[in-house]
């Protein structure tokens, strides 16, 4: 960190052309119309927390404070989130004045909102993935409380760093660095016991999506522009705004549709990161209420019940009926996880676990009838069970049919429905996060995006631009559930349209850029590392 406070210094300094803009008016009906936002938002989290923990079986007061603490942190990881990647889909269109500041930002945090609110939760459960599967089984215990709060403190921490020194670096990069960091550490710290570090496979898939995403930005906002120059032959579109003149109005409706694509698809994808460790968090704190999605109808229990009887029919095809059931079928499958190689005991292991949870739900209606006491077994039975079945149908073993593989999927996807939700007022509190996050901390961010990467004003082609790849980019990501960076996507496409266009790159603003996204990754997992280390020896 000390060698990029140095580095940044060489940016360039002097008074921001953001100080002479957003002067018109104060936009306090846009403030407002967020506050009122807020209020709303927090009744409604209020009202159904409330009404979660008044179901659950809880003893002490201790969960009550663990889970404020730990939702506190979880929700700060957001709010700094916000800062970042957030700042990055209100730079194009503050520049080009298509916007007043003020507006920009109420408006770029209501369309986090609603992205955020219809996000699928795909994004969110892909991170988790990369965690050690006894931290997310054990997410309760000792271990389990270190693992979250060290990853999420180091993201915080090396996030309110990078943008204390204007440097718009990937909160996404942070999270991934800070969950390896504690994976790795988790392995080093019980080498006798066979537990385990990283998803390796998992973390290449998410690695690859963010070291391409800022490729493509580049690339492709680079081609558009050059494109849009011969295509469209109007002088305005290439020229810088002139004393805060908003552009003509086609080109200002452009902008604020890519302002508005950006920042839905950024709540939609990079607001679901802080989702599922909030998730985590809940189950460990609460199992009795969260453990289970009780939104699963009776109707779909008994269509589960039907499948998990016909994946164990499909199993009993791949059985020797003269095997014996193994003692504790969760441990071997766990170790099939673990290694990725099929044993012989792995199938009948399976299919043990698959009859035993079909015994342990078949008699309730609904997943809320599950007995308290039963409901964080019947999860991690779930959990096992469909990672098993991931796992065993992308290796291609043990060679079963196209139809088989289907019920199998069917049947995975019902155990998911059953375990990786997200409830509406988790998705209200990260949008309200991320929201507050952009509100407070944009200036610093929008300021180098703006300003800093290139050597002359953003024209407005170029805002359009980067704008448009980078909104496309993040709803591709989205639809197919890879977690990518909207700082880098944005920053690169910026970037590339003004190498397209000639205008020159600041070469050191881009390579202390270039330096804090490379540094992220290994310096958020050293951090979590340390951390978790440190919490779990006194945990």
């Amino acid at each position: 960190m000390a060698d990029l406070a140095t580095a940044v210094e060489v940016m360039p300094r002097g008074k921001s052309l953001l100080d002479g803009m957003g002067k018109r008016s104060s936009n306090r009906a846009g403030i407002l119309f967020f506050c009122g936002a807020l209020v709303a938002g927090i009744t409604f989290i209020g009202f159904h927390v409330a009404k979660d923990l008044n179901s659950a079986t809880i003893s002490g007061i201790w969960p009550f404070f663990l889970l404020a603490v730990a939702l506190s942190i979880a929700l700060g990881f957001e709010f700094v989130n916000g800062f970042h990647d957030t700042a990055n889909a209100v730079a194009t269109v503050i520049y080009t004045n298509s916007l007043e500041p003020t507006v920009a930002v109420v408006w770029s945090g209501l369309c986090n909102l609603a992205g955020v609110l219809f996000s699928s939760g795909a994004v969110a459960y892909a991170v988790i993935m990369l965690l050690p599967v006894e931290l997310i089984l054990k997410v309760s215990s000792g271990a389990g409380f270190a693992m979250i709060f060290a990853l999420l403190i180091a993201a915080i921490l090396w996030n309110l760093g990078t943008w204390w020194l204007g440097l718009p670096a990937s909160s996404s990069h942070t999270m991934v660095g800070s969950i390896i960091g504690v994976g790795i550490a988790n392995q080093l710290l019980n080498p006798h016991i066979g537990t385990s570090g990283v998803d390796w496979e998992q973390a290449v898939k998410v690695l690859k999506a963010l070291l391409f995403s800022p490729l493509i930005g580049f690339v492709l906002a680079g081609f558009v522009i050059l494109l849009a120059k011969r295509l469209i032959q109007t002088p305005e579109l290439y020229e810088a705004p002139k004393n805060d003149q908003p552009p003509p109005f086609p080109i200002r409706l452009l902008m604020i549709i890519t302002c508005t694509g950006v920042s839905f698809f950024h709540g939609s994808n990079d607001g679901q990161k802080g989702m599922g460790l909030i998730m985590l968090i809940l189950i460990g704190t609460v199992p009795t209420a969260y453990a289970l999605n009780h939104a699963v109808s009776p109707a779909e229990m008994q269509s589960f019940i039907a499948a998990s009887a016909q994946a164990g029919s499909i199993l009993d095809h791949y059985v020797s009926p003269t095997l014996s059931d193994p003692p504790d079928p969760r441990a071997d499958l766990l170790a099939y996880i673990r290694t990725g190689k099929l044993q012989p005991e792995t199938l009948p292991a399976l299919r043990q676990l698959i009859n035993q949870l079909d015994q342990e739900v078949a008699p309730y209606k609904a997943l809320n009838s599950v007995p308290a006491g039963e409901q964080a077994n019947v999860r991690n039975d779930m959990f096992v069970v469909s990672e098993t079945l991931r796992r065993i149908m992308k290796n291609g073993n043990p060679g079963f049919t196209a139809a088989e593989k289907s019920e199998l999927a069917g049947y995975q996807g019902k155990l998911d429905r059953s375990t990786k939700y997200i409830p509406d007022w988790v998705k209200v509190a990260v949008a309200l996060a991320l929201g507050l996050g952009t509100m407070v901390g944009w200036k610093r961010i929008v300021v180098t995006v703006g300003e800093r990467i290139g050597k002359e004003h953003l024209t407005n082609a170029q805002g359009a631009s980067a704008g448009l790849v980078a909104m496309l980019t993040i709803f591709a990501a989205d639809r197919w559930g890879l977690p990518v960076s909207t700082t880098h996507i944005l920053s690169s496409g910026v970037a590339g349209t003004m190498a397209a266009n000639g205008s020159g790159i600041r070469l050191a603003t881009v390579r202390n850029i270039a330096a804090g996204w490379v540094l992220t990754l290994p310096a958020a997992a050293l951090l979590s590392a340390l951390l978790y280390c440190l919490f779990h020896a006194i945990s």
